[in-house]
This record gives structure tokens, C-alpha cells and sequence, in this order.
């Protein structure tokens, strides 16, 4: 089993990030960009639902590669609008040890 401790998604966001301005022909990422936020988080949305689907199924090979869809059009919306994977992990590092109660409320404040 792989271990990910966040290399593999900043290395797949470098790819990503990389492939704008790139051909669309030869490139799905080129493609996503080229097409914008509005398609990518179409896109996203309906990899969202393909992972709910799989998570009510039996299979986990099948939700893990349907999880790995919907990371990728994730790390494809960040790339297109200027969020790096760095600034997800930070937020991610300030709330550790905040229960997930005491965070939803301190945003709502």
C-alpha cells in the first residue's frame, strides 16, 4: 500500500499547473484549464457524486479509484484558480486539535 503523506498530490499539482496554456488535444488537464472554473467544477461536482455512489457500494477498489478522480479535479480547480495545495495543507495544520464543532463555529464567527 502507498503512503501519501501529500508529496504525491503537490507532484500531480505541479503536472496540473503545468499543462495551462498546454494543448488540449494532447492533454486532459490543457483541456479542464482551458475550459474554466465553471466547466472544472462541473466536472468536480459530478466526480463528487461518483464517489458518493461508490462509497454506498461494496467495492473499495472501486470508491479508492473513484476517490482519486475526485482528488485530481480538485487539484485541477485549485490549479485554475491560484490555490496551492500549500495553503490547503496550512489551513488544514491550523485547525489540528480544534474539534470539528469548535472550528465550524469560530468560522461562522
Amino acid at each position: 500500500m502507498a503512503t501519501l503523506d501529500g508529496k504525491t498530490l503537490d507532484e500531480l499539482y505541479a503536472v496540473i499547473a503545468a499543462r495551462r496554456g498546454g494543448d488540449p488535444a494532447k492533454s486532459y488537464s490543457a483541456k479542464l484549464l482551458a475550459e474554466g472554473v465553471p466547466a472544472i467544477t462541473k466536472k468536480l461536482g459530478e466526480e463528487a457524486v461518483e464517489t458518493i455512489i461508490e462509497a454506498l457500494n461494496p467495492d473499495p477498489k472501486r470508491l479508492a479509484a473513484e476517490s482519486a478522480d475526485l482528488l485530481y479535479h480538485l487539484l485541477v480547480l485549485w490549479a485554475a484558480t491560484g490555490v496551492a495545495p500549500a495553503e490547503v495543507w496550512a489551513a488544514l495544520e491550523a485547525r489540528k486539535g480544534r474539534s470539528g464543532i469548535e472550528e465550524k463555529a469560530a468560522r461562522k464567527g
